[in-house]
């Protein structure tokens, strides 16, 4: 398993607690830093696209500790809350939807729209800014994730990334199977057991759902992708019809005594992505 090759017991229950959306909004990257310093998630992923990446990259400048990764971003979430792509338009203009001009929403026939009309180059020409913009501020990533695209959405894509995460020294989020045994027969760690995207749980009941699947965890290396934020005003205009409260209930239990209790009775080992990158960059396959 993943968690053998990260140093620890075959029985051992492994979990990274991972904060995505990081430069997303304000809103996201309070609540981010607050789950990370004050509560129990380990690391984070950065949008370099987005309009609160700024004050983000100049938070993680001032908070070397914090582990994060970059989340690599090639779809926005919602019609009213515009960003990117990184690189102007004209350099990427595979990555736009012809009938607004701007990156794809997040909807199910827009990914496939995207990854039809995507060329391969705008995708690096793209993704390279990105991950040179954290470089270029002096940060140091330890993880490549995706925004809404799974493993990268195309099988092209994904060993894009994989050929980055080895070219930068980075280790990659994978989870979905095939991914996974490819990640495997290069000898590099990925989810062993529980993949967990937050947006997915329902609001109604969702500390007691944390709780059933913490108690379930399975031996192994698991992963949480959570999604923190704070239900200000701003953001709640942003997340419409009360999608915001998927985020502030993220918040509320990552902060939570409970979660620290749980995790401590569960004798869950959370961690950062920093092991991986370890194991990554000296897994054959590397560069």
């Amino acid at each position: 398993m993943s968690s053998e090759l990260l140093g620890f017991d075959q029985d051992a229950r492994v979990l990274i607690l991972n904060c995505d959306d990081l430069g997303m909004h304000e809103a996201v990257n309070i609540a981010i830093f607050d789950s990370i310093e004050n509560g129990v998630a380990t690391s984070c992923s950065l949008m370099v696209p987005c309009p609160g990446v700024t004050e983000a990259i100049k938070l993680l400048r001032e908070r070397p500790h914090i582990p994060f990764g970059l989340h690599l971003t090639l779809i926005r979430d919602r019609p009213n809350n515009l960003w990117g792509p990184s690189l102007p338009k004209a350099e990427v203009p595979s990555l736009l939807d012809p009938d607004t001009g701007e990156l794809f929403t997040d909807e199910p026939v827009n990914r496939v729209r995207m990854l039809a009309q995507a060329r391969l180059e705008d995708i690096e020409r793209e993704l390279r800014t990105q991950i040179n913009t954290a470089l270029d501020a002096g940060l140091s990533p330890t993880h490549l994730d995706w925004h809404c695209l799974g493993d990268g959405g195309r099988g092209d894509i994904f060993d894009l990334g994989l050929a980055l995460a080895d070219e930068y020294g980075l280790a990659a989020r994978v989870w979905l199977d095939d991914g996974c045994q490819k990640a495997r027969s290069l000898g590099k760690p990925v989810v062993d057991g529980t993949w967990l995207d937050s947006c997915s749980v329902e609001v109604e009941g969702k500390l007691q759902t944390y709780e059933r699947l913490l108690r379930a965890l399975p031996p192994g290396l698991s992963e949480w992708a959570v999604h923190p934020a704070l239900a200000t005003e701003d953001w709640q205009a942003i997340e419409l019809g009360g999608r915001w409260r998927v985020r502030q209930s993220d918040h509320a239990f990552l902060t939570s005594d409970r979660a620290r209790e749980l995790l401590a009775q569960e004798r869950i080992q959370v961690i950062d992505y920093t092991l991986l990158q370890n194991v990554w960059r000296a897994s054959p396959g590397s560069a």
